[in-house]
C-alpha cells in the first residue's frame, strides 16, 4: 500500500516549486512552506493504482459538475475567465496557499515592515520575527491542509508551477487525500461523494466566473480593510504564536486558557468593523449559495445524496477534540460554520420568494449584495433589490 501523498508525482498535478528566495520580512513564506510539508500528516494508505483513479475520477466529476451547477444556478459562466482545476495532495495546498496569502497581505505586511524600521521592539522582532513567524504560520497550515476537501482559490497569482486563470485569475482546488479519509470516515459511497465535493467547490468556481466584478470587489474590501489595520507588528506575531501553541498542545506555564482569541479580535476601528461586516456577509452568500446547489443538484446525479449530508452535518456539528474547538475560535472557524447555516438560510428563503431568477439579481452588482442584516431577515433584502428594481 502507499500513501495517496506519495503519489503525488505520478498522480496529482504537480505543484513542486514555490519560487526564488527572497528576503523574509515579516514573514519568511518558503519557510512557512517548508516547515508544513515537513509536519504535515500523512493521507490515506491507498493503492498506487487507485491513487490514480481517485484522482482521475475527482477530474472527471469537476468536469461534469460544470454543466450540473451552471444548469442549476442558470448562470452562464464567461469562457475568459475560464478557470484550472488542480487536484493536488496536501503539501500541494499548503504551496497554493501560500502564494495566495503572500499577494493578498502584501500590502499590510509591508507597512508592518516600515512599522518595524526604528521602532523599539524591532531587536526582538529581528531575533523571532519572519523565519519564527514562517514556522509557525507553516505549523498552523500542517494543520488545516489535513481539514480541507476543496478550495476555489480566488487571489493567486499563476505561476508555472501553480498556474491560474488567465484573466483575473483564481484555481479550483481538490485536496484528494482529505476526500479520501473523509468519505472512508463517515462510510458513504465513495464515488457519490466525490462528485458531491465537486459540486459545491465548482459552485465557487462558477460564481468567480460568472460575476466578472465579484474578485475586483472582494480585494477591494480586503485591502480596504487591510489599509485601515494598525496593529503592532508584536501584536500579530502574538496571535500567530497563540495558535501554534494550542497547535503544539499547551499553553505557557502559568498562562490561563481563555479558550483562545479571535484574529478577528484585531479589528480595531469603526471603518473596519464595517468592512468586514459586508465581507462577512459576501462569505456567507457564496458559501450558503453553494451548500444550496449542492443540495439542489444532488438528489437528481448523487443516489445516497441524503445520507452524505446527513453525516457530513453531522461531523460538522460535533468537531473534534478541544485543540480542535481552540484552533477553530482562534482562526475564525467557528465564524465560517455559521455562515454556511446562515447563508443557505437566505437563499433559500430568496428562491421560494421571487425564484431562481429573482435571487440571481444579487450578482447584478455591488449594491445588490445583502448586508449583513439582510442575510438574517431575507425578506428586507427581496424588499430592496426587487421593490426599487420595480418601482
Amino acid at each position: 500500500m502507499a500513501c495517496l501523498e506519495r503519489e503525488r508525482s505520478r498522480t496529482v498535478d504537480d505543484m513542486t516549486g514555490f519560487g526564488g528566495t527572497t528576503s523574509p520580512g515579516m514573514v519568511d513564506w518558503n519557510l512557512a512552506v517548508a516547515t508544513a510539508t515537513r509536519l504535515v500528516r500523512p493521507g490515506p494508505d491507498v493503492s498506487r493504482d487507485e491513487a490514480r483513479a481517485v484522482v482521475a475520477e475527482l477530474r472527471r466529476h469537476a468536469k461534469a459538475s460544470e454543466e450540473h451547477v451552471r444548469g442549476f444556478t442558470r448562470m452562464g459562466a464567461d469562457e475568459t475567465r475560464d478557470t484550472p482545476v488542480l487536484v493536488v495532495d496536501r503539501p500541494g495546498w499548503v504551496r497554493a496557499n501560500v502564494a495566495g496569502f503572500r499577494e493578498i497581505l502584501k500590502p499590510l505586511l509591508e507597512k508592518m515592515q516600515e512599522r518595524r524600521t526604528g521602532n523599539p521592539t524591532s531587536a526582538v522582532l529581528g531575533t523571532v520575527g519572519g523565519k519564527v513567524t514562517g514556522v509557525e504560520l507553516g505549523m498552523l497550515l500542517s494543520f488545516l491542509s489535513s481539514r480541507v476537501l476543496g478550495q476555489y482559490e480566488t487571489f493567486a497569482p499563476a505561476t508555472r508551477e501553480l498556474p491560474a486563470g488567465e484573466n483575473g485569475g483564481g484555481r479550483l482546488l481538490l485536496v484528494a487525500p482529505n476526500i479520501v479519509h473523509v468519505e472512508r470516515e463517515l462510510d458513504v459511497d465513495p464515488h457519490d461523494f466525490r462528485l458531491w465535493v465537486c459540486l459545491h467547490e465548482e459552485t465557487h468556481r462558477t460564481q468567480f466566473t460568472a460575476v466578472p466584478w465579484l474578485r475586483d470587489h472582494l480585494e477591494g474590501e480586503i485591502q480596504s480593510f487591510l489599509a485601515e489595520t494598525d496593529v503592532d507588528p508584536m501584536t500579530l506575531l502574538e496571535r500567530v504564536r497563540e495558535a501554534a501553541q494550542s497547535l503544539a498542545g499547551g499553553r505557557p506555564e502559568g498562562e490561563e486558557d481563555d479558550g483562545g482569541r479571535s484574529f478577528v479580535e484585531l479589528v480595531q476601528t469603526p471603518a473596519q468593523r464595517e468592512i468586514l461586516g459586508r465581507l462577512t456577509a459576501v462569505m456567507s452568500l457564496l458559501e450558503g449559495h453553494a451548500d444550496y446547489v449542492m443540495d439542489g443538484v444532488g438528489p437528481s446525479v448523487v443516489p445516497t445524496v441524503s445520507e452524505i449530508r446527513e453525516k457530513f452535518q453531522q461531523r460538522r456539528a460535533k468537531g473534534a477534540s478541544r485543540l480542535d474547538l481552540a484552533l477553530r475560535k482562534l482562526l475564525g472557524l467557528d465564524a465560517k460554520l455559521r455562515q454556511y447555516r446562515d447563508g443557505e438560510r437566505f437563499v433559500r428563503a430568496v428562491v421560494e420568494q421571487v425564484g431562481v431568477d429573482g435571487f440571481n439579481r444579487v450578482w447584478t452588482s455591488p449594491n445588490t449584495l445583502p448586508t449583513k442584516t439582510e442575510i438574517a431577515k431575507p425578506a428586507d433584502w427581496v424588499a430592496r433589490v426587487h421593490r426599487k428594481a420595480e418601482s
